[in-house]
């Protein structure tokens, strides 16, 4: 039976402050800012906690473990499915926790804390020709953390793929208060108990029934799990959405920063006649494909003018397709 908590909000802000030195606020005003995010839900926290670092995040958790509070690890609130909004604690990993610890230029690795916004990881590794792949339109806000439980992908996966594609480990904590770092290989599963003997008892149906397209980003990827796939904790629990275990920290892999990108347009007679084309540039190796039909441009010159959209091909539907180029060859190459 699931213990359902009677616990008042004062009665979790109270031991919060005694176990926590980061800040814990549970005035209406701040839990009033964190019951929305981008969704339309709005969900009223007990109480938000700013953790200062590991410990702080760990001795969070054990108390909200203790009194039977749930926890919603939080980084922007970007999510526009209410991914952020939890009626317990809400652990703000952005204001401190937000850190690129470490870079390797020539493994090309980063080691980031939950809380470090997107656009700052790739800031810190474009000096040295580096970018994590994946890029939601939100990357000047949306964290690594949050990118972490939602598998985020952005107009570059096509060539990166998702964030779950880019992950090498996670370090992680799980409800019981045990910590772990996920990883791939021989021997990764048996940082989870029974976890091992669940994907051998059940592979002809995880091979069957997961993973069974790129941008499958619900549920849980067991399919990472496979030893075809690499046996690959970390990547499995991407995308769980803090359901499994709460990110502390993780070390991602980084690809180069293609030279001299180009943008093409590509107009269509309609976008059904777009998304047909789209296998045959997928052989060219684009970085990244967008669609947008006529009714968007149309509202778009409506509103602001003509000239506020760039002349396009003739058509009713367009791509937008990003090709770059790898060393020793232009995009003018690959095009």
């Amino acid at each position: 039976m699931t213990r359902v908590s009677t616990v008042t909000g004062t009665d979790v802000a109270a031991a919060l402050r005694a176990a926590v030195d980061g800040e814990v606020d549970d005035s209406d005003r701040r839990r009033a800012e964190f019951s929305t995010d981008a969704s339309n839900y709005r969900v009223v926290p007990k109480v938000v906690v700013a953790p200062r670092d590991t410990a702080d995040t760990l001795a969070a958790l054990e108390v909200a473990r203790g009194l039977g509070v749930p926890v919603t690890a939080r980084g922007a609130g970007t999510s526009v499915a209410g991914n952020a909004v939890g009626t317990g604690v809400v652990l703000d990993f952005s204001r401190h926790m937000n850190q690129v610890t470490e870079l390797d230029p020539a493994a090309r690795t980063a080691v980031v804390q939950p809380g470090v916004v997107m656009s700052d990881l790739q800031a810190v590794a474009r000096p040295h020709g580096l970018r994590f792949g994946p890029d939601p339109s939100t990357q000047n806000r949306a964290t690594l953390g949050g990118m972490i439980g939602n598998n985020a992908c952005g107009p570059h996966a096509v060539a990166y793929g998702r964030t779950a594609d880019n992950v090498v480990s996670l370090d992680v904590v799980d409800g019981t208060g045990r910590q772990l770092t996920a990883g791939a290989g021989k021997g990764a599963l048996d940082a989870v108990p029974g976890l091992g003997e669940l994907v051998r008892g059940d592979l002809a149906t995880i091979r069957t029934a997961m993973g069974r397209f790129g941008r499958q980003v619900s549920g849980y990827s067991l399919e990472h799990l496979l030893p075809e796939h690499g046996t690959d904790l970390a990547k499995m629990l991407v995308g769980s959405e803090g359901t499994l275990v709460t990110v502390l920290g993780a070390t991602v892999s980084l690809v180069p920063v293609p030279t001299a990108p180009v943008l093409v347009a590509l107009g269509y007679p309609d976008m059904p006649t777009a998304a047909d084309a789209v296998p045959a540039l997928l052989a060219h190796r684009p970085l990244a494909i967008e669609g947008i039909d006529a009714r968007l441009v149309d509202v778009v010159r409506r509103h602001r003018g003509p000239a506020a959209v760039p002349e396009l091909p003739a058509g009713a539907g367009w791509l937008l397709v990003e090709v770059g180029a790898e060393e020793g060859e232009s995009a003018e190459d690959v095009l």
